[in-house]
């Protein structure tokens, strides 16, 4: 994950001391980037470890799956950089959403395999969550990509919709 401070500026984008004004015109755009893909790798990161205790052994299949899941999450500095540079740009914004929808859906999937033959909501209701979080955000991004960066940050709730989904099922 620290690869995604890689694309940040550096120092030497200034010609002179920067005032207020400059450090926030250069680097606003690239650390919202970096903050939503930081705590988006950070969530499913987490849910990995999660997953892995839970279901510890697996078939070659969901360990090949897993392996696209870590994948999608590596080149998350990719996206992530020219989201940076481009995030109001719609068609930036669509790919980059895109990207945390297929990170989103790899991951729900490997829960759901997980889960297999299990019934708990607990557990699975915040990997489904965030699909739907990325799926309206990614379309939110064709009409407006300035909003779409908001609907992307309910994503971060998921674990709250967990707690809900256990409630209800109690």
């Amino acid at each position: 994950m620290t690869l995604l401070a890689y694309d940040l500026p550096k120092a030497s984008s200034f010609t002179q001391a920067p005032d207020w004004h400059d450090v926030l015109r250069v680097y606003a755009q690239p650390v919202i980037a970096l903050t939503i893909s930081f705590v988006v790798a950070g969530l499913f990161w987490f849910s990995h470890h999660r997953r892995l205790a839970t279901a510890p052994e697996a078939s070659r299949g969901v360990v090949f799956l897993n392996l696209f899941f870590l994948l999608s999450i590596i080149i998350l500095p990719v996206t992530n950089g020219l989201y940076g540079v481009y995030r109001l740009d719609s068609v930036v914004a669509v790919i980059y959403g895109f990207h945390l929808l297929v990170i989103a859906a790899l991951n729900a999937v490997l829960w759901v395999l997980a889960l297999r033959g299990r019934h708990d909501p607990q557990l699975l209701a915040p990997a489904l969550f965030p699909v739907c979080v990325f799926v309206l955000g990614t379309a939110m991004a064709f009409v407006e990509p300035r909003v779409a960066q908001y609907v992307w940050c309910l994503a971060f709730l998921a674990p709250l919709a967990g707690w809900v989904a256990a409630r209800r099922s109690a």
